[in-house]
């Protein structure tokens, strides 16, 4: 299980769906049992009889009902909501680089994966820096104008036969694709959380397409 330091306190805990229900009980068992589990649409809470709770937000689609709280650890809809096979389309841009796909299963079925010269930054000052800047702002137009070409001929025609839309990589360069006019109604549909991934390559979509439908736990100890 991945995990990782949330600010202000806690940590998040990501795994795969067929390893959550085992995760849930080993936290119960830590922190003396679950006292209850509270079912929301986009939001499931387990509450162990110490104090510490694990919270998951919901991904894809709302969970099934019926919602509420209930005794005890009753995890099970948010286990089997997270276990559905999907058709996820997957979306991975830093300046320089993007890769674009789609998986199944954690499994990649289609993909493109294209990099671009985009240098970095001239600390030289004068004319010698404006003539650089230009061509590193031309460089990485050109590198965001490549992934926004391979998002709309790999995802576009396919976006009907998706079940979810992942990003990841560079805020910025994820940002600058949202603003085209053809991608802007597709890229809107994407799930909230980004993927932090390095440069994309063909063996980062691989891990992404498996980090697309872990499941991550955010633990508050008491």
């Amino acid at each position: 299980m991945r995990s990782r330091e949330l600010v202000g306190g806690g940590r998040a805990a990501a795994d795969q769906p067929e390893r959550l229900a085992g995760w849930f009980e080993r936290f119960a068992t830590r922190h003396g049992g679950a006292e209850r589990t509270e079912l929301a649409p986009r939001e499931v809470v387990v509450t162990a009889a110490e104090g510490a709770t694990a919270r998951v937000a919901v991904a894809f689609a709302d969970l099934p009902g019926p919602h509420g709280e209930r005794p005890g650890l009753a995890v099970r809809p948010l286990v089997e909501h997270a276990r559905t096979p999907r058709r996820i389309g997957l979306v991975l841009v830093r300046l320089g680089a993007h890769s674009v796909g789609i998986a199944r299963g954690g499994a990649v079925e289609v993909s493109h994966t294209d990099r671009h010269l985009v240098h970095g930054r001239n600390k030289a000052g004068g004319q010698s820096q404006q003539r650089f800047a230009r061509r590193r702002e031309g460089q990485a137009r050109r590198s965001l104008e490549s992934a926004a070409a391979d998002v709309a001929r790999v995802l576009l025609p396919e976006r009907d036969r998706l079940d979810a839309l992942v990003l990841g990589g560079d805020r910025r360069a994820l940002e600058a694709l949202r603003a085209e006019p053809r991608l802007r109604e597709f890229l809107a549909t994407a799930e909230p959380r980004v993927l932090d991934v390095p440069e994309p390559r063909r063996s980062i979509l691989d891990d992404a397409a498996e980090r697309a439908t872990a499941v991550e736990v955010y633990v508050r100890e008491p």
